[in-house]
């Protein structure tokens, strides 16, 4: 085992969207930090160009994780720049209802819209964020708009971080699934990690931490890099920004779990059901942009679940999709037909992140009666829209996908209930922080990357006065 000889102001696992906001306040203000990412470091040149590839490439897992029961299948990004190389860069700010629940949860005042506008402001100046146009949303989304007014129900077009996506050209979103070959969407390496790089940012990608730990003089992280070399980087500081499940295994497997009781726990996922729907017409569902309605419907807030038109590469749907053989092959014919629209339920059954005795990872994670009963009201709304737009033949979709990974070391005042305090830094420790979507006291029910930029960078902000900056 080697040990840098280095110690850096930062040193921040996890190269995802927390990780690169923070990096770029840090940099920017004359730290010198370092970037730990287990994830390969793609350009728009050589992103996996297709789906097995970038499934393997571009996730734990190689792919999908499961939880305990095998009920839940998690999308757990593994590059360099995260969840903002594999989503549909989907941006809204929390509601009320979301931040009084955090409120009650953790018991942290600030946790509120007036004194976290300035922030998500602050992040708004950082990215490009549209609207798909009109003219360009596709027959999936015209299928959404039409059923949502047949229906009486509210939506809204979705707010995404993208800017010269060349729809006029036949630019399709269903690519950038594996990261946008034309960067267009505002991931971070083309935004906010790409400024810090320049600012003299070191970035090191293929290094997956496997311990951490603090003394009185630093704080250390020790991993195993590409080359199957272990190395220890060490820092005045650290902090955590590998996700929900990335935080709270790194924590526990590092033995912090001893002194902090909430750790792994309070873990939500948002999941999520993907419905087909079957039209005489072709709907085209993959071509174009596959995102630009949500709902915006008060009463599907109240019943705790939203809709979103949206869809999947062919072996994705191809999972999705019921039968075997000749049956299952006839649907995949009748592709070009299929629209999709996806609940996803604000969960209210907290899961459970566990570490083996070996290190190994183990997720607890189930939907109680009330969330299924959400699911349901998802479910019956969006048939309702499916059959007032036309749909011959409704295909609900059995299989949970948790895409927003949140909690586990989350955010408040009792060290007994949770892992970070409203200063960001993990109970107990003098100088670990973590700003992530693991600090999260509950499921929002709100897409949640607009929230980790602005909470990464009240975090950032508030570790520079600390270190007087």
């Amino acid at each position: 085992m080697t040990s840098t000889e280095t110690i850096y102001d930062a040193v921040i696992v996890g190269g995802g969207l927390s990780g690169s906001f923070v990096a770029d306040v840090l940099t920017q203000a004359g730290m010198k930090c370092v970037m730990l990412e287990a994830g390969e470091h793609f350009a728009k040149d050589t992103y996996p160009r297709n789906e097995l590839d970038a499934n393997s490439k571009l996730y734990w897992g190689g792919g999908v994780e499961l939880n305990s029961d095998a009920s839940i299948g998690f999308l757990r990004p593994k590059a360099v720049g995260g969840g903002t190389i594999v989503n549909q860069a989907l941006l809204d700010r929390f509601d009320d209802p979301a931040f009084d629940s955090w409120q009650e949860a953790s018991g942290v005042s600030w946790l509120n819209r007036a004194d976290l506008d300035p922030w998500y402001d602050r992040a708004a100046k950082r990215i490009a964020i549209q609207t798909i146009p009109e003219e360009y949303r596709n027959g999936n989304a015209e299928v959404f708009r039409r059923g949502f007014e047949a229906n009486g129900y509210r939506c809204a077009p979705l707010e995404r971080a993208q800017k010269d996506c060349r729809f006029e050209e036949g630019n399709c979103c269903i690519v950038c699934l594996a990261g946008c070959p034309i960067d267009s969407k505002q991931s971070t390496p083309v935004t906010v990690l790409q400024t810090a790089l320049e600012a003299g940012l070191e970035l090191v990608p293929d290094f997956e931490a496997k311990q951490v730990e603090e003394s009185a003089a630093e704080t250390r992280v020790t991993g195993v890099g590409e080359d199957g070399k272990t190395r220890t980087y060490r820092g005045k500081r650290m902090i955590l920004a590998c996700g929900a499940i990335g935080n709270s295994h790194l924590l526990l497997t590092s033995g912090f779990g001893k002194r902090l009781p909430a750790l792994g726990q309070n873990f939500y996922t948002h999941p999520q059901y993907m419905n087909l729907a079957v039209f005489e017409e072709p709907v085209d569902a993959f071509q174009g942009p596959m995102q630009s309605y949500k709902s915006a419907d008060p009463d599907f807030r109240r019943s705790g679940f939203k809709l979103e038109n949206v869809f999947a590469p062919p072996a994705a749907i191809a999972m999705l999709l019921p039968g075997f053989g000749a049956e299952h092959q006839g649907h995949m014919r009748n592709i070009r037909h299929l629209a999709c629209i996806e609940v996803c339920v604000r969960d209210t059954n907290p899961g459970r992140v566990r570490a083996t005795r070996r290190g190994g990872l183990v997720v607890d994670k189930t939907l109680n009666e009330e969330d299924r009963r959400r699911r349901d009201r998802g479910r019956d709304a969006i048939r309702n829209i499916f059959y007032a737009a036309g749909a011959k033949e409704i295909i609900e979709g059995s299989v949970a996908i948790g895409l927003h990974l949140m909690g586990g070391c989350n955010m408040g005042n009792d060290v007994a209930h949770s892992v970070v305090d409203p200063e960001f830094r993990v109970h107990g420790a003098r100088n670990i922080f973590a700003a992530d979507s693991s600090v999260f006291p509950d499921a929002p029910g709100i897409n949640p990357s607009f929230t980790i930029m602005a909470l990464s960078l009240k975090a950032a902000a508030g570790i520079l006065e600390e270190a007087g900056v």
